[in-house]
Order: C-alpha cells, then structure tokens, then sequence
C-alpha cells in the first residue's frame, strides 16, 4: 500500500476528531474561534509532506475534505432535517 494513501487516512481520521468533537453541540460563531479551529485544520493537513506546499485550498482538493464552513452548514442542516 502506498505510504501516501496511509498518510491521507491518518489525517482524516486526526484531523476529524479535533474539529468536529462536539460539533452539534459548540457551534463558533465568534471569528476567532473559527480561525482557531480553521488553523487547525490548516496544520494539520500540512502533515503531509507531498502538500506541504500547496495553497489551503489545494491541499483540500487533493484530500477530498470540504471547508470548515461547508461542514458546519451541512452539520447544521442535518440537524434540522432530523429534529
């Protein structure tokens, strides 16, 4: 299997755990707290050495995963089809 395959999960699954932990009960909406959590994300996707160059939004691209933003609408919308 190759390495950069295994990379790519491992950061998914990392990089979910920390962001979306209690997501549909903490929802930011001070900025701050949103470019704390942005941040995140952002480092944690520069783990991997083949990214680590490439713009924010690329590096998204190449990994399948939405923006912060899109997940919390989406989170959100969730919650409202099942209330």
């Amino acid at each position: 299997m190759d390495n950069s395959v295994l990379d790519h999960g491992r950061l998914k699954a990392r990089q979910r755990r920390l962001v979306e932990f209690a997501n549909s009960v903490w929802c930011p909406f001070n900025q701050r707290d949103i470019e704390e959590i942005e941040k995140t994300q952002k480092m944690s996707t520069k783990l991997i050495i083949t990214l680590k160059n490439k713009p924010y939004n690329e590096r998204l691209i190449h990994l399948h995963l939405p923006t912060l933003k899109y997940r919390r609408l989406r989170g959100d919308m969730i919650e409202v089809a099942y209330a």
